[in-house]
């Protein structure tokens, strides 16, 4: 079962807005074995949406569509349905209820005729109600088609999708399963993973496809099953799995899209009761946004210092002036002052220091654009690597972060095993 997910907007093709409704609605899709085929991008054209809307004709069982549904005159998408389905709008009345409801109740000012123009929906459809908005989605079916459409706000997109569409296709099609596992590594290349695993790849079985999914300083392996029986499917990925981790377990940190390596390692410190802290210049407060992110992260993560500026390394941080005369800023020597510093601010038991040259131009320092160095205190030592990057300065800033929380999560696995 195949599906094609169509935005409309001209603000999504001149870059003003992100497009993230298409991977949210992909990743529901799958969950429940229909195919995404293609994501597209149109313009708010009455004729480029009807061209778009005969090329699919057939081609897919399902053609999702977001945007155009507002009350203004710019939003055209009910009246195109109603174009190519040769159909005629009409008031719905259960809409125009909730949405006189959230006019009147909510904001408290009366309905206007644009407002009222929300409940307008083409004869032939069904309609997807929007418990969050005033706009309805609408499914459509021509010959052998399905024509769903959603409004462009993500909230209401995303309710109707959870409570309409999917509850609606899996009741009413037959579909495959499609199961997904992703291993998180750390610490190697696309490449250098490649030649090492490559037996191990030749031999999967044709019905699980490996897919390399590179990031700076990590790579997502991620393994896709089809088929008709899911015990069978999530059986051979396990396996698969399995031998996979006796080639590159030194490398695995984690399992699944949401088993990052920052979920990784606020696990950990959970588990052992321990605490962190950052001081971080090049990086910019990423390592400390990486670890924040993960729900529950104020129970070990005690807090951060953007020493961005040379003198707020010295004020805030305690490293000697004397230090960054000799030794320049991006040094191991102000790296392993900047650790200290933030471990004994914060009183943490772990804490994690970035000095580094991300470029394009040198700055204050004497190292090569590129140049990084990372400090990570434990509570036993202090350790400190030098790397470079290369460019861009995105790139260095990326791998800067993933190579130190890559070097926090072996420390602390050498306590849990010791």
């Amino acid at each position: 079962m195949k599906a094609t997910i169509v935005t409309i907007g001209d603000e999504i093709l001149i870059g003003q807005i992100v497009d993230t409704n298409s991977g949210y609605i992909a990743k529901a899709l799958d969950r429940i074995g229909v195919q995404t085929h293609e994501m597209l991008s149109i313009s708010d054209d009455k004729k480029h949406i009807l061209k778009t809307f005969s090329a699919l004709q057939n081609k897919v069982d399902l053609v999702i569509i977001t945007g155009g549904l507002g009350p203004t005159k710019d939003d055209i998408t009910k009246k195109t349905f109603c174009e190519y389905f040769d159909d005629t709008l009409v008031v719905n009345q259960e809409v125009l209820d909730h949405v006189t409801a959230i006019i009147e109740g909510f904001y408290k000012r009366p309905i206007s005729q644009l407002n009222r123009d929300q409940a307008l929906v083409p004869s032939k459809c069904e309609v997807l109600f929007n418990k969050m908005g005033t706009a309805p989605g609408m499914w459509m079916k021509k010959e052998n088609t399905v024509y769903i459409s959603l409004p462009g706000v993500p909230y209401e997109m995303k309710y109707i999708i959870e409570n309409e569409i999917i509850p609606k296709v899996v009741k009413e099609y037959k579909r495959p399963f499609i199961i997904h596992k992703t291993i998180l590594t750390y610490g190697q290349g696309e490449s250098m993973i490649a030649e090492r695993i490559e037996n191990w790849e030749n031999n999967l079985p044709e019905f699980i496809k490996l897919a390399y999914l590179p990031n700076p300083g990590r790579v997502r392996l991620r393994l896709t099953a089809r088929g008709k029986s899911k015990e069978t499917l999530e059986n051979a990925i396990q396996e698969n799995i399995t031998s996979l981790t006796k080639i590159i377990g030194d490398i695995i940190v984690g399992f699944d899209e949401d088993e990052t390596i920052e979920v990784v390692l606020g696990r950990l410190l959970t588990l052992q009761g321990k605490t962190i802290a950052t001081a971080e210049s090049c990086t910019g407060g990423k390592i400390a946004q990486m670890l924040t992110s993960v729900a529950g992260s104020s129970n070990y993560f005690r807090g951060s210092v953007v020493s961005y500026a040379t003198d707020t390394k010295v004020d805030v941080l305690g490293v000697t002036q004397n230090t960054i005369d000799v030794h320049s800023v991006v040094s191991s020597e102000v790296a392993k002052e900047m650790v200290t510093g933030i471990q004994k601010l914060m009183k943490t038991d772990y804490a994690v220091a970035t000095t580094g040259n991300a470029g394009p131009n040198k700055g204050e320092a004497d190292a090569e654009v590129g140049t990084v160095f990372i400090a990570l205190a434990t509570p036993n030592e202090i350790i400190i690597e030098e790397f470079n990057f290369g460019q861009p300065r995105e790139k260095v800033i990326d791998r800067t972060a993933n190579k130190a929380l890559e070097m926090l999560q072996k420390e602390i696995l050498k306590n849990v095993f010791n």
